[in-house]
């Protein structure tokens, strides 16, 4: 089956993905010159990072003047989940791809490109997986350089309205699992709850909210792995109750 699996048809898989990341590139272009940051700086994090939710947590970070400790260990949490996912990729690539590969194409492993990855059959090869990062790659840099750009063009009430495209990713991202699972669902419940608390808590709303971030992720994710440990031979796709 490996042998299907072309650069071409990596960037026709790809494609997909590139169109949703315009859209949210761009409002991560707008966010970071509106905040004080040149296009070319916006576009080369852009470029550097492909981190979607811990790029737009670092640079927010970043521009309220956090510290170095801060931005690191709040984008350490948030992409923790990106060295799963190539544990897991790491399984269903070909022998033959050689370790440099892997350190290169590591890099572009994302939520959705490790998703369209995993549904492939048999093992992935270089080329393929070269060209399902590549398409969403530019997709990502060429919307963070169009909002980027846009911001001094667009008038203020345009520039809110799309502003509001993050919170549409994040809401697209948490709520099809929460739907299906009622532990995910109340672990999204639980986050929102300290979340909350911290922000209008007396003497806890004084804490940056990097910090906040880091505290409710650990918190969140410890609970639930004490309250809904996953069993090695739990059939897949049931849910826990």
């Amino acid at each position: 089956m490996s042998e299907q699996l072309t650069f071409r048809k990596g960037l026709k898989d790809g494609l997909p993905i590139c169109l949703g990341y315009i859209s949210v590139s761009f409002a991560f272009g707008m966010m970071a010159t509106e905040g004080g940051l040149p296009v070319w700086m916006a576009l080369l994090i852009s470029m550097t990072n492909l981190t979607s939710a811990g790029q737009f947590a670092g640079t927010e970070l970043i521009l309220a003047g956090g510290m170095y400790l801060e931005i690191a260990v709040t984008s350490f949490v948030i992409n923790i989940r990106y060295m799963l996912m190539s544990l897991s990729l790491s399984q269903k690539v070909e022998s033959a791809m050689t370790t440099l590969q892997r350190w290169v194409l590591s890099f572009g492993v994302t939520d959705e490109i490790f998703a369209v990855a995993m549904q492939q059959k048999g093992e992935i090869n270089a080329r393929y997986f070269s060209g399902l990062i590549l398409t969403p790659y530019f997709g990502w840099a060429l919307g963070t350089f169009l909002g980027a750009a846009a911001t001094g063009i667009l008038p203020a009430s345009v520039r809110s309205a799309l502003g509001i495209a993050i919170y549409g990713m994040f809401l697209a991202i948490i709520i099809p699992p929460a739907r299906a699972s009622r532990p995910v669902r109340r672990v999204v419940i639980l986050s929102g709850a300290l979340a909350c608390l911290f922000h209008w808590a007396p003497g806890l709303s004084s804490l940056s909210s990097g910090w906040v971030i880091i505290i409710c992720a650990v918190a969140a994710s410890a609970l639930a792995a004490l309250r809904y440990p996953v069993e090695p031979a739990a059939e897949e796709g049931g849910e826990t109750p």
